[in-house]
């Protein structure tokens, strides 16, 4: 074809005529530039040096012949006026030197003065014989082009000689500066000359395509044989619209007549019109489809002439893209379908939550499956637990291309009769196709009317999926069809059981997760304290919200204490879940235990760390489902009495506490490791807070975020509880506004605790003296102090418990001993005294002399126990209030008073 390069089966010997011309021109210019460099490199030296010779003659005869020169010689001494002289003439005539010398070469002048009186360098032979001789030396200035001209005298004898000449150095920087001349020069005439021989060469080239004639002929019969032998149609049309050349593809899928060639498009019989207008138009066209007959041909033209010229001709070429249309449409459907699949994996079960994961499914089949689908789960699905056979189902999820549709609204209960496609889907577990709704008598017979809406809203094919995961069904998917005049078909049925296999198993995985979910927020509010204990030692406020992604194990809690003091607990154990529910359960129900036993903060954390490496090594070398992954807690005593707080921390962030004029602060508390470390001990800090004051206490779930580091999330809340004021409600919700993230990472956790004073109004306290008859002086103290309080209804037991208690402690315990009474919701009776010796309860047999006092201090009191101080221990018992039917009447008769030793 016209404008096609054949490359030669002869390879690098078979270069075109052409290519051979412009190489060998090319490498004579290049020769004949570089000869001529050489020859104006070579003769401009050659004139150069001439030149040297010939101003170094001219210089030094004209000064051997200047007037005076004679006289200057003889006198005493020549080179005072020869040496001025010949540097000035020097100077003017260009010369690198002038030397004036004798007739034995002694020099009299010299542009280096030292050397003056110094033997001249040179032949001065020829010039003392009368000629003027020149030659190249290395004198004193270097390497030297020099004459040497005689001085004759009146009588015409020799009486002096005369050199003048130039440095080589000189004579080269001439050459050198007049070479880039000559380069420029050279270079310019090489450009043109190859810009010549390319244009020539050029010019040939595409008057042989670059073939000799052998390639040539070779080129053409390939072409004829290659251009009836290819399955794509091949027209050659010239610039009148005639028919230049058609291959056998052409005439073939065109239907043409063999005698075809040179006719007028236009008259050649057979040729589709649609096909012809294309042909005759001359204009570009890319992958264009026309229809010819039976068949679809993709066209492109393109015009012969390199320039798109409006009166050259035009090249086209047909394909026959019948069959392979319809294999694409088969390949794009199945392309679709491939896609719709693989967004199914990525689009639906994002979450673990069952409605939603049945809202994607849905969104994902419309309307890229179908104009509508809906999901129908069994009721127990959404409760987390597996269906039972004839389960109803609840509508989950709807979705559509429109919105008034008159299908089942989502949220409805269905009870689907046994006749219906749903039903029979849940019952066998497959797939059912519904061609035509219309003629479906078990499908009509569910809702008539509704049934009969949706066939005229134009709803006409169904297809109704089971989900099924596992062996168990969960459900039924339903596609309904009714933009697309085709129903579904076979193809459809199986990509819808695709789809929702699929589906199926997020929707059990988020159907388990809401099964242990429920089951982990179940046995969490189960183990969290659900109402605060009673007590007058704080006011408190409190806050939970579970994680995000599940209940997890943090926990709060308020415990009363003996001697109206409170507890306040905040605790963090690891990880989510029901593992960390049950851990947090267990670690809340020891810390409430290690509590009675009354001891200091520091001394519960020491117990409840040894609890924790027991569990963690009990579960040593099992699948470790009770080990605790880590776990902080936060154990705070307050005392409304004295106003004493004390504190210790596992692992856990420092409390605040804010005083009743909104100053807040963090508490700087050791912080001692997390449970279960051990080795290291905890440490208590004690605190006064005025009444008033707020303690806060939180988890690390509140203060902590991504993109917010602690430091920043401790100055947040610090300036919270600075804002807000002291009600512990207000203070709550002012930490929350600011603090609390819109989808927690991690549980939130707190506490706010307004502390209050029990009045000196409320409180007795007596010093007694080490001798027992100091026990009746007590008893009437307590019964005056009841009668003050209005409670005289205590008075006898009141006065027993201390008899015995006091007793107790004078007999077998140590001084100083003191006596206290405690006016709250009840009363307690305390005695300090300083000996750390344990007294235990016992019964007392009839022959025994003592042995039944805190026997009958446990009848008369509601509570009684010990707690320990650093100066000695305090025995204690409260009464319940008057009226509460909880204070149990004595009789004195039935014990006796000894004392049980301690």
């Amino acid at each position: 074809m016209p404008g096609t390069s054949v490359r030669s089966p002869l390879g690098n010997r078979s270069r075109s005529v052409a290519r051979q011309v412009f190489v060998l021109q090319v490498a004579i210019v290049v020769l004949l530039a570089a000869g001529g460099l050489l020859a104006l490199l070579l003769q401009s030296r050659h004139d150069v040096d001439r030149e040297a010779r010939n101003r170094s003659v001219a210089v030094a005869q004209t000064f051997a012949h200047s007037l005076g020169l004679d006289a200057a010689l003889k006198q005493p001494n020549p080179s005072k006026v020869l040496q001025p002289l010949a540097e000035r003439t020097r100077k003017d005539a260009g010369v690198d030197f002038i030397v004036v010398m004798d007739t034995h070469g002694i020099r009299y002048s010299h542009p280096q003065p030292d050397r003056i009186g110094k033997r001249f360098v040179g032949t001065i032979g020829p010039s003392l014989a009368g000629h003027t001789y020149t030659e190249s030396v290395d004198g004193p200035l270097g390497k030297e082009i020099q004459a040497v001209v005689p001085v004759t005298g009146p009588d015409g004898k020799v009486v002096g000689l005369v050199s003048a000449g130039l440095t080589v150095k000189n004579v080269t920087g001439v050459v050198n500066r007049q070479l880039p001349v000559i380069l420029l020069s050279i270079a310019a005439t090489l450009a043109l000359a190859t810009a010549g021989t390319a244009l020539i060469s050029r010019r040939l080239n595409r008057q042989t395509h670059g073939l000799g004639p052998l390639e040539m002929t070779r080129m053409y019969e390939h072409h004829d044989a290659v251009l009836h032998a290819v399955r794509e149609g091949v027209l050659i049309i010239d610039g009148d619209g005639r028919l230049l050349l058609a291959n056998d593809e052409a005439k073939r899928l065109l239907g043409l007549p063999e005698d075809a060639d040179g006719r007028h498009i236009g008259d050649v019989p057979g040729l589709d019109p649609r096909m012809a207008a294309l042909l005759l138009s001359g204009r570009v066209a890319t992958d264009e489809v026309v229809e010819t007959g039976e068949r679809l041909l993709v066209v492109n033209q393109r015009r012969t002439h390199p320039r798109g010229r409006a009166d050259g001709g035009t090249a086209v070429t047909i394909r026959d893209s019948t069959e392979m249309r319809i294999l694409t449409g088969r390949a794009e459907t199945a392309r679709r379908r491939l896609k719709l699949l693989y967004d199914a994996g990525g689009d639906i079960g994002t979450t673990l939550d069952v409605v939603r994961t049945a809202e994607e499914l849905a969104d994902v089949a419309v309307p890229r499956f179908a104009d509508f689908a809906t999901v129908d789960l069994a009721e127990a699905v959404l409760d987390g637990d597996e269906p039972g056979p004839g389960a109803d189902m609840r509508r989950t999820a709807v979705s559509g291309i429109r919105s008034d549709h008159p299908l089942y609204p989502r949220g409805l209960l269905i009870d689907f009769l046994p006749s219906t496609p749903q039903a029979r889907g849940y019952g066998t577990g497959k797939a059912e196709l519904v061609p035509d709704l219309s003629a479906d008598p078990g499908w009509l017979a569910q809702d008539p009317v509704r049934t009969r809406a949706i066939v005229e809203y134009g709803i006409h094919s169904l297809i109704a999926a089971p989900l099924i995961a596992r062996g168990v069904v969960l459900g039924v998917v339903n596609f309904w069809r009714s933009q697309v005049p085709e129903p579904f078909d076979e193809d459809d049925l199986s990509l819808a059981v695709e789809l929702v296999a699929r589906a199926a198993v997020s929707m059990d995985n988020a159907r388990r997760y809401t099964r242990e979910h429920a089951l982990a927020v179940t046995l969490q509010r189960s183990l969290l304290p659900r109402a605060l204990p009673e007590q007058s030692a704080v006011d408190v406020a409190h806050f939970y919200l579970p994680a995000q992604s599940g209940v997890g194990g943090d926990w709060f809690d308020v415990i009363p204490l003996p001697g109206c003091r409170v507890a306040l607990v905040v605790g963090d154990v690891v990880g989510h879940g029901l593992h960390a529910a049950a851990t947090m359960g267990r670690l809340r129900t020891a810390v409430h235990n290690f509590s009675s036993l009354d001891l200091a903060p520091d001394e519960i954390l020491a117990r409840l760390d040894d609890l924790v490496q027991r569990i963690d090594h009990d579960d040593e070398g099992g699948d470790a489902t009770g080990s605790v992954l880590g776990a902080t807690c936060l154990y705070a005593v307050y005392d409304p009495v004295s106003r004493h707080c004390a504190l210790a921390r596992a692992g856990h962030l420092p409390p605040l506490v804010a005083a009743p004029d909104g100053t807040t602060e963090i508490v700087d508390l050791p912080a001692g490791p997390p449970l279960g470390l051990g080795g290291m001990p905890f440490e208590t800090a004690e605190l006064d807070l005025a009444e008033g004051s707020r303690l806060v206490l939180y988890t690390d779930g509140l203060i902590e975020e991504r993109g917010r580091d602690i430091g920043e999330g401790l100055e947040l809340l610090r300036t919270a509880v600075s804002s807000s004021d002291g009600d512990p409600r207000d203070t709550c919700r002012t930490v929350l506004d600011l603090l609390l993230p819109t989808r927690p990472a991690d549980d939130v956790a707190l506490l706010v605790a307004r502390t209050r004073t029990l009045g000196a109004d409320r409180v007795a306290q007596w010093d007694v003296p080490f001798e027992p008859s100091a026990v009746g002086e007590i008893r009437g103290a307590a019964a005056r102090t009841l009668e003050d309080w209005g409670l005289p209804e205590l008075g006898f037991a009141t006065e027993l418990i201390l008899s015995e208690l006091v007793t107790n402690a004078l007999r077998h315990g140590s001084a100083p001993v003191r006596v206290r009474l405690l006016h709250d919701h009840g009363l307690t009776c305390e005695v300090w005294d300083g000996s750390s010796t344990a007294p235990h309860l016992r019964y007392a047999a009839t022959t025994d002399e003592g042995g039944r006092g805190l026997f009958l201090v446990a009848q008369l009191s509601e509570h009684w126990g010990t707690r320990y101080t650093p100066g000695g221990k305090v025995i204690w018992a409260e009464l319940a209030p008057p009226g509460s039917g909880e204070t149990a009447d004595p009789d004195p008769t039935a014990f006796f008073r000894d004392a049980e030793p301690l």
